[in-house]
């Protein structure tokens, strides 16, 4: 008996009574839980859903290849036509150059610029030959031959991006003839960071002499694709996560209000006097308009796109 109330008593001796504080014993659970996780690492949060749509794209990836088409080969005629295009960069295969003629400085200054690349054949060619090439305009005897531009597809720009664990930022042109538009597009995509222009294959404009001029330089590094279908081409960029915005007067947002710049997103621009077509614009996921109080009716297509990209950028930079 005596034995079974000692084991009894140190039982009860062993149970732990009330105590002041936990001597240290729950300081963990005391302890904060730091700072707010950034907003892609929230799983609620839109931020982590896009991120983790670009990792799936990166996963199954595939190489840049350029097959968008080619386009045709062009000529640039005419003295200080030949002379501004090499000196703005666009890309030539070969000078043609009238035999015997008058060697003035526009002459000297174009075989000069030609002679500096290293990578243009430079021929001579009797006037016949020069006026058959150029079916008969004014030449003035200098001929350059500019090769066939080499399109991206569609595919390839937001492979790009997501091989760069970056957001895609894209720009579609509907209706768009201008060359001058085009080159204007690609240099303020390539001034605030975005990753090509998007071109349908018909009835647009295309990389010709002219967009390459007024492009400054700038299409060398940011790759322009040729859809065959604009419209199945946003569809596809929606599939993969990609946000598209349609540029419209009446659009039901002010563009500073759309928070969707700052992510993935493809920035469709119409035409000055048309706009967005029809089928273009019912694919878009949100339309927006660019506040005007000045009252100017619309914008041609590389101020627009200009607008909306400062703002795309302005917002990236901020997160």
């Amino acid at each position: 008996m005596a034995g079974n109330s000692q084991r009894r008593n140190r039982r009860t001796s062993n149970k732990k009574g009330a105590t002041i504080g936990s001597g240290g014993q729950r300081r963990k659970g005391l302890e904060g839980k730091g700072p707010t996780p950034k907003a892609e690492a929230r799983k609620g949060h839109k931020a982590f859903r896009v991120n983790n749509a670009m990792a799936r794209n990166a996963a199954k990836r595939k190489p840049v290849v350029r097959r968008g088409g080619k386009g045709q080969s062009e000529m640039v005629v005419g003295r200080n036509p030949v002379f501004e295009a090499l000196r703005d960069g666009v890309p030539a295969s070969t000078l043609y150059v009238q035999q015997f003629i008058d060697n003035d400085e526009r002459v000297r200054e174009a075989l000069n610029l030609a002679t500096g690349r290293g990578n243009i054949h430079i021929m001579e060619a009797p006037r016949p030959e020069l006026d058959r090439m150029t079916n008969g305009l004014n030449h003035q005897g200098l001929v350059l031959q500019v090769p066939p531009y080499e399109y991206a597809h569609p595919e390839d720009l937001v492979t790009a991006a997501f091989d760069d664990h970056d957001a895609p930022l894209i720009v579609a042109l509907d209706g768009v003839t201008d060359p001058r538009n085009l080159g204007a597009v690609v240099r303020s995509v390539s001034a605030f960071g975005g990753h090509g222009v998007v071109v349908p294959e018909r009835r647009a404009a295309g990389m010709t002499a002219g967009a390459w001029k007024t492009s400054a330089g700038t299409a060398a590094r940011t790759p322009v694709a040729r859809a065959t279908n604009l419209t199945r081409c946003l569809e596809q960029y929606q599939k993969a996560g990609v946000t598209v915005v349609g540029l419209a007067a009446d659009g039901d947002r002010e563009v500073h209000e759309l928070e969707e710049l700052g992510g993935p997103v493809v920035i469709v621009v119409g035409s000055e006097g048309k706009g967005l077509s029809r089928l273009v614009g019912e694919t878009c996921d949100f339309l927006v308009r660019i506040p005007m109080p000045g009252g100017a009716e619309s914008l041609n297509a590389g101020v627009a796109a200009g607008v909306v990209l400062y703002e795309a950028a302005r917002r990236r930079m901020a997160r």
